[in-house]
């Protein structure tokens, strides 16, 4: 491999991930605080989750009262995702263009990487269970619009004992852009923050940090036919997650999809469905599982419901979803073929990159490529806004 092409290496590079920087919003705001160690496609990284811890009564006496061991739980996270964008250059290519399509085409794989790692971050939202907000209703909707969508969703996340500090709000840009026309939020002797309308930027009200994404997804509901209940004469208790439902009537049918939205009449807890459920024929059961397990017993005969197809806009703490990108190591000519490799790290972002040179016959391809891995380790610290 030509020295030129070696030493360009570095800076194409460094141009690659400030594309990212620039483009992704969602790892700038979830949890990525593990150490950046090399790895390969398969590895798990073990993400601690603080226990629960209780009070108990003082009663002085001669001897120490018995202590409890407490021991953190982890969530394990699979780096099982490895994506590349690679292109292509002949040497005429090369010599026509020179230097100046080569930062072009990094610029284009990088953008590509960069939607890629967004969604699959967006994507955790089917574990998520508290629900707020209106499906089909964008957010900050009304005459006159108010913030209550935003107060509502700091409410629901205080009422899952989320911190009032680090919350962040990421809004689809017909949200975003109604919460920027609030008057609470542009009026300065309101807000006490010019830059709304000076800098069209939101920031941090009511206790959020607001961000606008074009890829906060859209979750597309399951159906229920002719009604859905909890089975008849059948007691079900709290805590359980797999709940047995059947249709009312004969031509009752339900085909709901995993990260639906479902409520039980009578119980004000919104769950989430953590498997895709499928009634075989009317009149027949089906078992619906969930997540939290369920706050109040059922009796049998609660009539089931669906929150219907949603934007899924996010509140969250960044412990909510935990994000790892390990940077691959850097194979070089130690393989005995024609290939310049080198990894980096963002330090804002946390992502790693490594872009390899190969050389072919007569020319010479170019590859970006990312090895990662999350999930959505805290649900209890997150919460959608329909819309």
């Amino acid at each position: 491999m030509a020295n030129t092409i070696t030493s360009y290496i570095p800076q194409l590079l460094a141009q690659a991930l400030q594309v990212m920087r620039g483009l992704t919003v969602m790892p700038r705001l979830v949890n990525t605080e593990y150490e950046p160690l090399a790895a390969r496609k398969g590895s798990v990284i073990d993400v601690p989750i603080a226990p629960t811890i209780t009070t108990r009564a003082v009663t002085p006496s001669q001897d120490q009262p018995a202590t409890t061991g407490v021991e953190s739980g982890t969530v394990q996270i699979p780096l099982d995702q490895w994506y590349e964008a690679p292109f292509e250059m002949t040497d005429k290519d090369i010599k026509i263009t020179e230097k100046g399509l080569i930062p072009d085409c990094i610029r284009s794989a990088a953008t590509a990487m960069a939607e890629r790692i967004n969604a699959y971050i967006f994507s955790f939202y089917i574990d998520v269970y508290s629900y707020g907000g209106t499906a089909g209703t964008t957010p900050f909707t009304g005459s006159p619009a108010t913030t209550t969508d935003a107060t509502q969703a700091a409410r629901r996340l205080t009422e899952m004992k989320a911190a009032k500090r680090g919350r962040r709000m990421v809004l689809d840009p017909a949200a975003a852009a109604l919460a920027t026309d609030l008057g609470a939020f542009q009026d300065a002797s309101k807000s006490a923050d010019p830059a709304v309308i000076t800098d069209g930027i939101i920031g941090r009200k009511l206790g959020f940090d607001f961000y606008e994404d074009q890829q906060v997804p859209t979750h597309t509901a399951g159906t229920i036919t002719t009604g859905l209940i909890a089975k008849a004469s059948t007691a079900q208790a709290v805590g359980l997650k797999a709940i047995v439902c059947t249709t009312a009537a004969s031509t009752g049918a339900c085909a709901l999809l995993e990260g639906d939205i479902v409520e039980f009449d009578g119980d004000t807890q919104t769950y989430v469905l953590t498997a895709d459920a499928t009634q075989a024929s009317a009149n027949s059961d089906v078992t619906v599982n969930i997540e939290p397990g369920l706050k109040i017993a059922l009796a049998g005969s609660e009539a089931v419901t669906v929150k219907a197809t949603h934007v899924v806009n996010l509140a969250f703490l960044a412990e909510a979803f935990a994000f790892a990108s390990r940077p691959l190591d850097d194979v070089g000519q130690a393989v005995g073929l024609p290939i310049a490799s080198q990894s980096m790290t963002d330090p804002l972002t946390g992502l790693s990159m490594r872009l390899e040179v190969t050389r072919q016959y007569k020319q010479t391809m170019w590859a970006l490529d990312m090895l990662y891995g999350g999930k959505c380790t805290r649900p209890e610290k997150v919460t959608r806004l329909a819309g």
